[in-house]
């Protein structure tokens, strides 16, 4: 029997799902908050039938949020070792929270809108054609992130060091939108604008509105823009005057635990093993210039600090081990130390004064290498 093209070709499966995407971002537009039941189970159910289960829809299940879409990418768990890089034989610490590990985790396909204000009508959409959030500072995004309910929160650094190892281990670096609204690889690859830097240049563009080169995965159902157009604060880790301190594993991704000064914070020695912060030798980012200038190196003391206006950058993979200090699997497992060589050469900054918590990702002018999560 001769082969007869059907329907389900690739452009036709990115196709379909786009569509269902953008009729749900149009009924948000249209009519707001989706509260009943039967509506939501049908959103679902188009979602993951187009994605083969990859994607679905969740809503605010909190009584300020109630109804908010977000659609969800799932990433089911893994053991370290699967990942390669002869790492142990025991699950990613992203599907651990609070000592129960996680079937699986879903990650914001889009980057997060902002609604209303928090304490009245506040909280978070995930939707494709948006104009991303760029306006709130940490705590703010903590809180409309927790306001969605029991399960959402921002995305922490473990999830978003999770995704940054699966593209490595698959041997494909997402572009984006890191160049005034297109790629600085390929200028041809563009988003559509939402903002404008100046007079000429792009600045920000919508959610999902580049190529699928632009997912995390190549593929119709992979994050958006990980690769640029804003970046994303992420939860559970944190510099103190230079000292590395985390939440363990991922406990970040409950949304009541406590990431201010007097939260669960840990550092790291270099055995790999969780201590107190302020524990002598632990490990920390160090500058190779007196006045907290220059590139990063790892060390167990900070003998060149930022005066607060000064910063060390350096190519992620490049990032320096002091003579004699050990790196421990764990700070790369966590994005925070390079695996090897190969990172794509995008940059890493670092203040060693105060506290400093992490953005990811890189924004339109700004080419670096996912912005919220739910837990089951």
């Amino acid at each position: 029997m001769k082969y007869v093209s059907g329907p389900y070709t690739q452009g036709r499966i990115a196709q379909n799902i786009i569509e269902a995407e953008t009729a749900l971002t149009n009924r948000w537009n249209r009519g707001g908050a989706i509260t009943t039941t039967a509506e939501q189970q049908d959103w679902q159910q188009r979602i993951e039938d187009l994605s083969f289960g990859r994607n679905t829809v969740m809503f605010g299940t909190s009584t300020e949020a109630a109804g908010y879409p977000a659609v969800m990418v799932r990433f089911p768990s893994v053991a370290l070792d699967s990942l390669g890089f002869s790492w142990v034989s025991q699950i990613h610490p992203a599907f651990i929270v609070n000592g129960s590990i996680k079937p699986e985790l879903w990650i914001a396909k889009f980057k997060s809108a902002y609604v209303g204000s928090v304490g009245v009508d506040g909280g978070v959409v995930s939707l494709r054609g948006f104009d991303p959030g760029n306006s709130k500072d940490f705590d703010d995004n903590l809180s409309y992130h927790a306001a969605m309910g029991t399960g959402f929160h921002l995305q922490t650094m473990i999830e978003h060091a999770l995704v940054a190892t699966l593209c490595k281990k698959q041997g494909f670096w997402p572009r984006g939108n890191n160049n005034y609204g297109k790629d600085v690889s390929v200028a041809s690859e563009l988003g559509s604008p939402t903002h404008h830097a100046d007079a000429t240049k792009v600045g920000r563009t919508a959610t999902g509105s580049g190529p699928l080169a632009w997912s995390h995965d190549g593929t119709p159902f992979g994050l958006a823009d990980v690769n640029g157009n804003v970046y994303e604060w992420c939860g559970g880790m944190r510099l103190v005057d230079g000292e590395i301190q985390i939440l363990e594993n991922n406990n970040a991704a409950d949304n009541t635990a406590d990431q201010t000064g007097t939260g669960a914070w840990k550092a790291i020695l270099q055995d790999g093993s969780l201590v107190a912060t302020g524990t002598a030798d632990t490990l920390k980012y160090n500058a190779t210039n007196a006045d907290g200038s220059g590139t990063i190196e790892i060390n167990t003391a900070v003998i060149n600090q930022s005066d607060g206006s000064t910063y060390a950058y350096n190519a992620f993979e490049t990032t320096a081990t002091a003579a004699g200090v050990t790196v421990p699997d764990i700070l790369k497992q966590y994005a925070l130390a390079p695996i090897d060589a190969e990172h794509g050469g995008d940059r890493h900054y670092m203040k060693n004064a105060g506290e400093r918590l992490p953005i990811v990702g890189g924004c339109w002018s700004s080419r670096r290498m996912p912005a919220w999560s739910f837990c089951t």
